[in-house]
């Protein structure tokens, strides 16, 4: 499907699926959102790298109008729900401050199935998880695309989530993030052994140098 979508260009990525909270104050984009609540359409978040707009970005709704402010500024909660890829980007457009852009929606397949893969980047990101300390933030249900849930969380960098982004099968993404977390597993280590030797201190150890020659 090719349609038309008013943009809302951002530095950074977003996935199906995922929520983000907007301040809005930019008078293109509070006519943007504004219009957007009241015709119940969704509205584009084009990746931008380097102030470079992407190819590919991630179509949003509007679940909730927070707050509207006395200057027209607002805060709106959005979820991602697909991603485009743009085809060309509309500058002008009659009585709209903001830009918009014809884009399609390639196939995604969002489904890893019970393989073996999915299996071990779960686990390996779990692990992760625990070594920050942010093992609340784990997703409880691991079906559908899990990529996209845990991809924040793997210490990617701002390209590679948007390699990510422009993955279209889950298993691939999910391979896409086994090989990441192994090419970290050099720091996991490192993390392991300081939460080890943090955890140690103020306990009775048994330390000795055995048969020292001194």
């Amino acid at each position: 499907m090719i349609n038309f979508i008013p943009i809302f260009p951002l530095d950074i990525i977003v996935y199906p699926g995922e929520s983000l909270n907007l301040h809005v104050f930019e008078p293109r984009y509070k006519q943007l959102i504004t219009e957007c609540i009241e015709e119940k359409k969704p509205f584009g978040i084009p990746a931008v790298l380097n102030k470079k707009l992407e190819e590919y970005g991630t179509l949003m709704e509007i679940t909730e109008l927070v707050k509207e402010y006395d200057n027209g500024e607002m805060d709106v909660r959005t979820k991602g729900t697909e991603i485009f890829r743009v085809l060309e980007i509309i500058k002008q457009i009659p009585d709209k401050l903001y830009h918009g852009a014809i884009v399609k929606y390639p196939e995604n397949v969002m489904e890893h199935g019970d393989t073996t893969l999915a299996t071990r980047v779960i686990s390996e990101v779990k692990r992760l998880y625990s070594l920050l300390n942010v093992e609340s933030k784990f997703p409880e249900q691991q079906t559908g695309a899990i990529s996209y849930k845990i991809a924040h969380f793997t210490g990617l960098a701002k390209e590679q989530e948007y390699e990510l982004l422009c993955i279209f099968t889950e298993l691939q993404r999910l391979e896409y993030l086994r090989r990441h977390l192994n090419n970290i597993t050099p720091m996991l280590k490192e993390l392991e052994e300081v939460k080890a030797r943090i955890q140690m201190n103020g306990h009775f150890r048994n330390l000795s140098l055995g048969d020292l020659d001194l």
